[in-house]
């Protein structure tokens, strides 16, 4: 939504202020409300963490000062996947998160974040927009006492850190990996251990042969947690995060409570975030990845009969899921469908633009 846009909307029976000007006229009469946002990501990291900040000064500019949150990294408040329950229980009234998290509770949640051979962040974005993605997510989150936005997208990530090649599928078999949730399910199928480890625990584990291999997010990220340094092959396409998008929670409770124009600047707030880190990754990614491979790291794309591997293990794992789990079956059919159709038009237009000028070499 263009601020324009939201300044008429915010300012219903107000004349609209100056779009430069750094407070906004139409919160006059408005309360100071102040709230406590929980993320799931460390403080260092930029991209992640930073695009809540980025978030949070927004809505803080939009509102002349008036509605504040507070953000806290992983740990502060509570630890990285107790942001859910916090947020449903009141505790904090937003969190910073990616739903994928939550596997443990309900498969379900991965749909909000991304699963395995899923959209890239265009289609998602579009799905959740101008499909039934809002409504069927927001009805599942609802049970929890959430509403939920998107706030981010790192686009595609890549396939991780290995310290041994992956020539088949066969390789993969006994691989201890850090990888969670629905992936590591259906890595699962195909022999792969997944490891549950926290972030700051992955070097070491990798360095000293714990793990064999380890999934992060991509060249800007893995390049500061310094996986070069122990990991010879760095493997892509991450096929299970195409465009893992991040989201911001809300207590239902608290959402109701809201003025109107502070809903509004949230959620608008919140489309503009999901840009801005979108473009930071785009940005910085290709910079990092030069950097890798300058260091000596061995750039690997994950062989077909590999990728056909896993793509026939994730479409076991959601008809498994989708016979036993009605939420699943209902979301994942509409995104399923979505998805497709999609991709029926972006391998017309969009693939063969794409697939030219990648092969340009100026």
């Amino acid at each position: 939504m263009e601020r324009r846009s939201f300044l008429k909307k915010a300012g219903a029976g107000l004349a609209a202020g100056a779009v430069a000007a750094p407070a906004i006229a139409q919160t006059q009469g408005l309360p100071v409300i102040k709230w406590r946002m929980a993320s799931s990501f460390p403080r260092n990291t930029d991209t992640l963490h930073g695009t809540g900040e980025y978030l949070i000064k927004h809505i803080s500019d939009m509102t002349d000062g008036k509605f504040q949150i507070q953000i806290f990294a992983a740990g502060e408040l509570v630890p990285a996947p107790g942001v859910h329950d916090a947020v449903k229980d009141n505790t904090v009234e937003m969190g910073y998160t990616c739903s994928y998290y939550y596997f443990g509770k309900d498969p379900t949640y991965c749909i909000d974040t991304a699963i395995p051979f899923g959209m890239n962040s265009r289609q998602t974005t579009a799905w959740y927009r101008q499909g039934n993605g809002r409504k069927l997510i927001g009805d599942f989150l609802a049970k929890s006492n959430i509403v939920a936005f998107p706030c981010g997208n790192t686009g595609v990530q890549m396939g991780g850190w290995f310290r041994k090649e992956i020539k088949t599928a066969d390789d993969l078999k006994g691989l201890k990996m850090r990888v969670a949730g629905l992936a590591g399910a259906v890595l699962g199928k195909l022999g792969v251990v997944s490891q549950q480890i926290s972030g700051g625990d992955i070097y070491p584990a990798l360095e000293k042969g714990t793990i064999d291999a380890t999934e992060w997010v991509g060249p800007y990220d893995d390049l500061k947690m310094g996986f070069n340094k122990v990991a010879k092959y760095y493997y892509y396409p991450g096929w299970w995060e195409g465009g893992p998008q991040i989201s911001v929670y809300i207590n239902t409770k608290k959402w109701a409570e809201l003025p109107k124009a502070y809903q509004t600047v949230l959620e608008t707030a919140c489309a503009d975030a999901n840009a801005e880190m979108n473009a930071r990754y785009d940005t910085k990614n290709p910079v990092a990845l030069k950097q890798i491979v300058a260091s000596g790291t061995q750039l690997r794309i994950f062989p077909k009969d590999v990728m056909d591997a896993c793509y026939k293990a994730a479409m076991e794992y959601y008809a498994e899921t989708s016979a036993k789990n009605p939420d699943f079956k209902r979301i994942y059919e509409d995104y399923r469908k979505f998805t497709d159709d999609l991709n029926s038009w972006f391998r017309v237009a969009e693939g063969s633009y794409a697939n030219y000028m990648f092969s340009r070499k100026n």
